[in-house]
Order: C-alpha cells, then structure tokens, then sequence
C-alpha cells in the first residue's frame, strides 16, 4: 500500500495535564516540526479581548475558534515538508463536544473524517502527578481523566488506532514516540 501524504502528520491527544504540551516541547528541542494545541492559543486570546470563546463561558464558540485554528494547522502542515506532531488533532474537538454534551456540527464531523493525520494516534492517560491547573487549565483532575475516556471513544470512531503514551520522563517519551514503528 502507498503512504498517503497524511501519514506524516502525527497526533497525540489525551486529557488536560498529561503532559502532551511537555512532551511536544521536548520533540521541538529534538528538532522536530510540530503543530501547538489551538486551546490554550484561543484562551490567551480570548482572555486578551474579553472574548466570549472561552470554555468556561461559551463551550460551542470556543470549539469553533479552536476549529478554525486546527484547519489552519492541519494545512500548513501539509504544505511543508516532514513528519510533523500534532498536540490534538480535529477528532478532539468532535471528543470536546461530546464531553459537553453539545451536538457536533456537520462542519466537525467533516473534519475529523476528512481531514487526516497518520491512523495511528498516541494517547497520553491522565496522571495524577504531574497534573496541574493554571489561568488556562481550570479543570479538576476528575475532568481530565473523562477528558481522556472521551477521546479514547473518539479517535476509534473516526477509523485511527491508539497507542497509549507510557507515563515516564519527557525525554523517555520522546525516545518512545522516536522509535516507535508508528512514528517513523
């Protein structure tokens, strides 16, 4: 079978706190190319303008605002060259949505199935830890690890296969994501 183009486009995904952002940030002192998380971007933003898209003001805008940012993303990384990691991807929101008992819009639907990243998606489970809040993370633990369960019934839905990220050292991780046979 012929690699499709979205095979280089890799996403992890999981619940707040889990260290995804960590892990993304280690892949980019590692030299590779990555795509940020929309979320905490649209949350700055927001909180900048007194904006409304905010997910404790207004969950389907703030969905919205983090679905347009995705569409940008996911095309620049098409555009340019190389594996590029993703932290989430378009099934996130669908997962979001679902987690706040709020209709997913056709216009999402079409992007999570549309849209593609490599089939084979890494999940990093909720960690009590290393989980915190902050200014732009005010869910409580409880709410990241039913973060995670959605996106664990999400991504199958949308056809990807999950690996589940090991709870070890950011640079452990990355040696993981490095060398697994579904990054390469």
């Amino acid at each position: 079978m012929m690699p499709q183009e979205t095979d280089r486009l890799i996403v992890i995904t999981g619940g707040p706190g889990a260290g995804k952002t960590s892990l993304i940030e280690g892949l980019v002192a590692e030299g590779h190319a990555v795509q940020p998380e929309a979320g905490r971007a649209v949350i700055r933003d927001q909180q900048a303008v007194g904006g409304r898209g905010l997910p404790w003001v207004d969950r389907a805008l703030f969905a919205n605002l983090i679905l347009a940012a995705d569409l940008r993303s996911h095309a620049e990384a098409l555009a340019g060259g190389g594996t590029v990691f993703f932290d989430r991807g378009l099934p996130d929101i669908a997962g979001y949505l679902t987690l706040c008992g709020l209709p997913i819009p056709d216009r999402v639907e079409r992007a999570a199935r549309e849209l593609r990243y490599r089939c084979t998606v890494f999940i990093a489970p909720p960690w009590p830890e290393i989980f915190t809040q902050d200014t732009e993370r005010k869910q409580d633990f409880a709410e990241a690890e039913r973060t995670y369960a959605a996106m664990a019934e999400t991504y199958p839905r949308y056809g990807y296969a999950l690996v589940e990220l090991p709870r070890a050292t950011i640079a452990e991780r990355v040696a993981f994501l490095s060398h697994h046979p579904a990054s390469g």
